[in-house]
């Protein structure tokens, strides 16, 4: 389970990469946007691309993660629905043309919503290991970048810059996560760790009972010498 969960979180390092990447395509759609122009479609189909490979790395990492650790439900439901509301906003930046009296890509209060929403999803992954100290920095690190996203808004940015914000916190997070599980500098109890340590004691106990047999049966033979 453990590999599982290590894997989950590459894939999600992955995801998170290839939103950054689909955030900076977002931002050369935008600047050479001509509705007939050929270049323009390329770029909006490499966008959709990295969107849906992201998508589906994201997805699939959040699946391993989930099922490898044990409890931790506001985690995991967190973090599904926030990877289903970036890849919704990712379509409405491509879209805004089609429904701007729906999608406002420049609204204060949209980018407030949405960088406390990430922020509260970054901070949920604090339940992996609430007592190291690194972490909670780490943690903490990211939701500060989160939130900065808002500040796009304020600079005239639209919301892509709030995704690709949203998308280098949680890239270092999981980039960290897995740095700190390898130095065992935090551990994350996954399913199956209780059923590894009994069966770890009962061959403790096994090799007790064996050199026990042994002594004893050392003094038996000792004791019938003459």
């Amino acid at each position: 389970m453990h590999e599982r969960l290590y894997k989950g979180l590459t894939l999600s390092l992955t995801g998170n990469l290839l939103f950054i990447l689909f955030g900076f395509t977002s931002f050369i759609y935008y600047h050479i946007y001509d509705p007939e122009s050929t270049a323009v479609k390329i770029v909006a189909f490499i966008a959709y691309i990295i969107e849906i490979f992201g998508f589906s790395s994201l997805l699939f990492g959040d699946y391993l993660i989930s099922t490898a650790i044990r409890m931790r439900s506001f985690l995991k439901i967190s973090f599904t629905v926030y990877i289903f509301v970036e890849v919704a906003m990712m379509i409405l930046e491509l879209n805004t043309y089609r429904i701007e009296n729906f999608y406002k890509p420049y609204s204060l209060v949209l980018a407030i919503i949405h960088s406390v929403f990430s922020a509260v999803v970054c901070f949920s992954f604090l339940q992996l290991d609430p007592d190291k100290t690194v972490y909670e920095i780490i943690n903490t690190v990211c939701i500060g970048i989160i939130l900065g996203g808002m500040l796009g808004n304020i600079m005239g940015i639209r919301i892509y810059f709030s995704i690709i914000t949203n998308a280098v916190a949680l890239s270092i997070l999981f980039w960290s996560i897995k740095f700190l599980l390898k130095r065992e500098d935090i551990e994350i109890d996954c399913h199956g760790d209780r059923a590894r340590v009994a069966e770890y004691r009962s061959i403790i106990v096994d090799d007790n009972k064996n050199d026990n047999q042994k002594s004893t049966e050392n003094k038996i033979d000792e004791s019938d010498k003459p």
